[in-house]
C-alpha cells in the first residue's frame, strides 16, 4: 500500500475514534501519522501538527507523560525551524512539570538547558535572564554540567571569544556526547560570534 492511501485510512480511523470519545486511541493514530510525515514524507510542519493534536488528546485524558513526549517532539522541530519562542514555551512547561517528580526531575535540567539555548540564539541577554530564572526555579540545575556549560558559553560570547566557546563545547562533548540537535543549536550560536560567521561550521 502506498503512503497516501495509508495516511487517508489512518486519518479516517482517527476521526472515527475521536467521534467515539476514544481519545487515547486517536492520539496513538496521530503519532503514527506524525511519524509517517516525519520519516517518509519529510513534511515537518504536518508532523508537528499531528504531534500537537496527539498531545492535546493525551492531556485531556490526563496522560501527561505521553503528552510531554509529543510536546518535546514539537519543541525540537520548532527550534530546528527557528520557531524559538514556541520551543522555549514547551521546554519551560515540560521542565516545570517534571522538576517536582522524583522519577523525572533529572530530565528537567535537559529541558531548561534546551530552552536556554533557544533563548541564546535569539538574544544573549534573554539567555542570561532565563538562566537565572531556571536556577531559581530548580536549584539542582545550578550544579549541572549543562548549566556550567551555558555560563561558559555566555562568557565566551560576551567576550566574542570563538576559541573559548569551542573549547567549552569540546570539554562538554568529551563526557556527554552532543546529539545532532544540540550540535545544530550550538553552531547557530557560535556563528553569531564576530569573525566566525564565515567559519567552517565546526564545533571541535
Amino acid at each position: 500500500m502506498t503512503l497516501q492511501p495509508a495516511l487517508w485510512m489512518l486519518e479516517m480511523l482517527t476521526k472515527r475514534q475521536t467521534r467515539k470519545g476514544r481519545f487515547s486511541i486517536a492520539a496513538k493514530h496521530h503519532i503514527t501519522i506524525a511519524e509517517i510525515y516525519e520519516t517518509e514524507l519529510v513534511d515537518i510542519e504536518k508532523a508537528i501538527a499531528h504531534y500537537e493534536q496527539s498531545a492535546d488528546y493525551y492531556k485531556g485524558e490526563e496522560s501527561n507523560s505521553s503528552a510531554n513526549k509529543c510536546l518535546l517532539k514539537v519543541a525540537a522541530y520548532a527550534a530546528q525551524l527557528e520557531q524559538y519562542q514556541k520551543a522555549i514555551e514547551i521546554y519551560e512547561q515540560v521542565g516545570a512539570n517534571t522538576m517536582d517528580n522524583p522519577l523525572l526531575k533529572y530530565s528537567a535540567k535537559d529541558y531548561f538547558f534546551k530552552a536556554a539555548l533557544c533563548h541564546f540564539i535569539v538574544d544573549e541577554l534573554n539567555a542570561k535572564l532565563a538562566l537565572e530564572k531556571y536556577e531559581e526555579m530548580f536549584p539542582a540545575f545550578t550544579d549541572s554540567r549543562e548549566c556550567k556549560l551555558l555560563k561558559k558559553l555566555l562568557e565566551a560570547h560576551e567576550e566574542q571569544n570563538s576559541e573559548a566557546y569551542t573549547e567549552a563545547v569540546k570539554e562538554f562533548d568529551s563526557i556527554s556526547r552532543l546529539d545532532q540537535w544540540l550540535t545544530t543549536m550550538l553552531l547557530r550560536i557560535k556563528k553569531s560570534i564576530q569573525g566566525d560567521g564565515e567559519g567552517d561550521g565546526d564545533l571541535k
